[in-house]
């Protein structure tokens, strides 16, 4: 364990995956960016996510993931997404991670069907039988099936979740779920609402933006928790034109492209997703260099 109360607590870094021109992984790289993510003072990783491009990999190289990851900088610092079409298929994911090390998963509600309250429960009771503590991710822009704040209160109550991470950037969310679930954490989900979400409570970030700049994001975050205004707003108007891009379709382009800035390895993505446009590129470009050029890191 490391100095974090909880596993899934502090800066998170859904991780992006670097890969080859020729599109193949690249696992040394991909070591070598957590143990940089850490160094430059986030808590730990979540590979397997949509910004890890999870969908588009094989069962090995998916599982490799996390090996690597758990390999580079121990299991108590990975936070796996286990998301799948099917609870059973979730449940080998978190079993896996479990195998790895690895001590919570994250979990999607399933992820390619518009499930009732009924399905949502079933599916994480499945999931649960790994024995890893569950964080729900609550993304119904992606997934169709909104977990709302009393749907998450009944899953907590039944002991299936510890956490969610909220994405659905209604900071309001946050006040509602600890009326109905009191003990149940709130992990910041988007990107561009982690000052708000910080001072309403919140334990942890799943954070996109900290592949390209971590020292600085990292920050941001530990100022906001602590309350910090005066260093965590200049931090937060200066970060907000890239943080926003968290939530739009282009979000792995667009972090991958400031990581390349940064000097960093972000590459290419898989298909179905195609480079940014001119006008995108151009944005994230001078956005990502205001900021190098102002000292953030």
């Amino acid at each position: 364990m490391t100095t974090r109360e909880k596993p899934w607590h502090g800066v998170m870094v859904a991780t992006a995956l670097p890969l080859r021109e020729d599109l193949s992984v690249d696992f040394d790289g991909y070591a070598a960016h957590c143990r940089r993510l850490v160094e430059q003072g986030c808590d730990g990783v979540v590979p397997n996510g949509s910004l890890g491009e999870y969908q588009t990999l094989t069962p090995e190289e998916r599982a490799r993931v996390v090996e690597t990851a758990a390999a580079a900088i121990g299991g108590d610092r990975v936070m796996p997404g286990v998301a799948a079409y099917g609870a059973a298929e979730a449940r080998r994911w978190a079993e896996q991670a479990r195998d790895a090390g690895c001590q919570v998963v994250m979990l999607l509600p399933p992820n390619a069907y518009r499930a009732d309250e009924r399905a949502v429960l079933a599916h994480y009771r499945e999931v649960a039988k790994a024995g890893l503590p569950i964080v729900a991710y609550n993304n119904p822009y992606d997934t169709k099936v909104d977990l709302v704040p009393s749907l998450l209160a009944e899953l907590h109550a039944e002991g299936l979740i510890v956490g969610v991470k909220e994405f659905t950037g209604d900071v309001r969310r946050a006040y509602e779920i600890a009326e109905l679930a009191p003990g149940l954490e709130v992990l910041i989900g988007s990107d561009d609402v982690v000052l708000e979400l910080a001072l309403a409570g919140a334990t942890g970030w799943v954070a996109g933006y900290p592949n390209a700049l971590p020292a600085s994001c990292a920050a941001l975050y530990r100022a906001a928790v602590a309350g910090d205004l005066a260093t965590a707003l200049p931090l937060y108007r200066t970060l907000h034109p890239l943080l926003r891009w968290d939530a739009r379709t282009e979000f792995v382009q667009a972090i991958k492209l400031s990581m390349d800035l940064a000097g960093l390895h972000g590459g290419p993505c898989r298909q179905p997703r195609v480079p940014l446009t001119a006008e995108q590129d151009a944005v994230v470009r001078a956005a990502t260099e205001k900021a190098l050029a102002e000292g953030l890191r």
